[in-house]
């Protein structure tokens, strides 16, 4: 429900900026910069669900291979203590827990392309338990949260921005970027886990304990490692890991004596039904945002934030990494863009630059997870899952700004 009132709201607040504007300036030029954004994002909408139709097939095709191998089943065993206690609604052996293990495995390696149809998958298993199909269960909502975090021990992506910026040190933000994202997914899901009265047991708290200790080690290891080496060793332990799971899965299938090459061919037809049906959900969420951003409400809000505090003679300097934060929940391309803005137009150095960058790895694209997660499964009633999402976006922004002033300020 609270996806509908922010949809309707992102139209609304647009058409009102827009008469506002034109009121006011006589501009109305502004008008055909809104449609023109509508059309454009439902074209990249589409441009979107293509590109991934080609990715869906291979990992869901490879995911395929995986379940009839036994692979998942495995995994779903190896972290049920945990899993069982986070999503209490799902039996400990089902496949759901093995696709939800493989999801957030690929988003901690900052894997997205393999991510996503994992986590489509792991969609389509917990609906499998779902009762009410139109509406979110607590383990989709948690699911959706952890997704929503964006948990990265790997920001590859953000390290090569700032290498093709001309930054000094193109790492320096790996470690605030791994703390920020941390603390974002550690408040979404203890808040998560209140919310559904979870009990947060001794087992959890170990496990947790455990998340922690990688999070550290990982840190600790880099920080050891040369500048020039961080983002080589980086890719290829993301990498190495990602195609060993494949080899892995495949060996899998042969032990088991699965026709390898037909399974693959079956989950591949699931993935390519799968993007050809989150279509409408992505031209939905696409569009209000583009019509947003037109409107010059995205501006307007930043500009205002920065007289307030300017007005009350506070710091203002982190301000021009408020447009990142605002677009990280909306667009994953829109809040790279404004990363790269800043960079461009600051220096990639610049302490706002490094606070775009953290922002863009603290965590995932909210709004595109929800439309596409629950569009896939034909979910409509979202109970809270964007509320807690948001919580954790907000965490995981203002944990950034302490952090980058804590290294840089």
């Amino acid at each position: 429900m609270i996806l509908n009132y922010i949809w309707i709201g992102f139209l609304l607040i647009a058409f009102l900026m827009a008469v506002g504007t034109s009121l006011a300036t006589g501009v109305t030029t502004i008008w055909s910069d809104i449609m023109n954004a509508s059309f454009t994002q439902a074209a990249f909408a589409f441009e979107i669900s293509l590109g991934l139709t080609g990715v869906l097939s291979l990992w869901m095709g490879i995911m395929k291979i995986g379940e009839k191998g036994g692979v998942t089943t495995g995994m779903a065993r190896l972290v049920s203590p945990f899993f069982s206690r986070l999503f209490p609604g799902i039996p400990k052996d089902h496949p759901a827990m093995g696709a939800i293990f493989m999801n957030l495995s690929a988003n901690m390696l900052g894997l997205d392309n393999a991510a996503t149809p994992m986590g489509l998958r792991a969609m389509q298993e917990m609906q499998t338990l779902n009762k009410q199909k139109d509406t979110a269960t607590d383990a989709m909502i948690m699911f959706l949260v952890l997704n929503s975090s964006g948990l990265c021990l790997i920001p590859v992506s953000i390290m090569m921005y700032r290498a093709q910026g001309g930054a000094a040190n193109p790492t320096d933000v790996f470690i605030p970027i791994l703390l920020a994202t941390a603390i974002a997914t550690l408040v979404g899901l203890i808040a998560l886990c209140l919310k559904q009265r979870i009990r947060m047991d001794a087992v959890l708290w170990s496990w947790l304990g455990g998340i922690a200790a990688v999070v550290g080690g990982v840190a600790w290891w880099f920080s050891t490692l040369p500048a020039n080496k961080v983002e080589h060793y980086s890719t290829f332990a993301a990498n190495f890991l990602l195609f060993s799971v494949i080899i892995i899965f495949i060996l899998a299938g042969l032990r088991k004596k699965v026709n390898v090459y037909d399974c693959f061919i079956e989950g591949a037809k699931e993935g390519f039904k799968t993007a050809v049906g989150i279509i409408p959900y992505l031209v939905a969420i696409l569009v209000a945002i583009g019509m947003f951003r037109a409107s010059g409400a995205l501006d307007a809000a930043t500009g205002a934030v920065e007289s307030a505090l300017a007005s009350c003679g506070l710091d203002t300097q982190w301000v021009g990494a408020l447009p990142t934060m605002l677009m990280k929940p909306l667009s994953g391309s829109g809040s790279c863009a404004m990363m790269l803005d800043v960079m461009k137009a600051e220096g990639a150095d610049a302490f706002v630059s490094r606070l775009s960058a953290v922002v863009r790895g603290s965590t995932d694209t909210t709004f595109y997870i929800l439309a596409v997660y629950f569009g896939s499964v034909g979910v409509m009633k979202t109970r809270y899952a964007a509320g807690y999402a948001l919580l954790a976006d907000i965490t995981g922004a203002i944990a950034a700004v302490f952090i980058a002033y804590l290294f840089w300020g």
